[in-house]
């Protein structure tokens, strides 16, 4: 890819990232987002109202979920 700088095997790489990134189910990203939220010390009040906002920009969003379907996805 000689406009980005990238070789041939990086740029398919970079590009299997972001379709796997987008590809990710919402019960995943959710999981994951919660847990990388939490690490830099937010309250959950805080990242539901940030998962939702999150998940209404999503490519092909997600359903709208309430913060009661939010706490049973993160915690069973």
């Amino acid at each position: 890819m000689a406009s980005t700088g990238l070789s041939d095997s990086e740029a398919s790489r970079l590009v299997e990232d972001v379709l796997a990134f987008h590809d990710e189910p919402v019960e995943e990203y959710v999981r994951r987002r919660h847990v990388e939220l939490r690490t830099y010390g937010a309250k959950n009040a805080e990242i539901f109202a940030s998962l939702r906002e999150e998940l209404r920009g999503r490519v092909v969003a997600a359903p709208e979920l309430s913060e009661r379907q939010l706490r049973r996805i993160i915690y069973g």
